[in-house]
């Protein structure tokens, strides 16, 4: 019995320590614009930056027709992968992979 009571006083000590899940993070759920490092930290999935100077910010996906990246292990896009059902249409180079520079256009691959 003193076990158990331990184990409840323990569980009410931690409760207000368990993280509770917020709309937005200082660190992930970012939103458009909102300063990141990877893309993992945004809603829409991509995290832009115009050149190797700027700073990178969540942006959106691209839409068809738009120019795209294919996915990359980097996280930081200077083009944002297509939105979802859509493919980027991209020749893939070895040195557009290590430099990120390997641009595209969204497709529907159903068209």
């Amino acid at each position: 019995k003193a076990i158990a009571l331990c184990l409840l006083l323990v569980l009410l000590l931690l409760a207000p320590a368990l993280p509770v899940p917020h709309q937005r993070g200082l660190i992930f759920n970012l939103s458009t614009g909102e300063l990141c490092l990877q893309s993992a930290q945004c809603k829409s999935g991509c995290c832009h930056r115009q050149d190797g100077l700027s700073l990178a910010r969540c942006a959106p996906k691209a839409a068809e027709s738009q120019d795209c990246s294919p996915k990359s292990l980097y996280g930081v896009y200077y083009k944002c992968p297509c939105e979802a059902g859509l493919t980027c249409d991209v020749d893939k180079t070895i040195v557009g992979s290590i430099t990120n520079s390997d641009f595209g256009l969204c497709m529907d691959p159903n068209e």
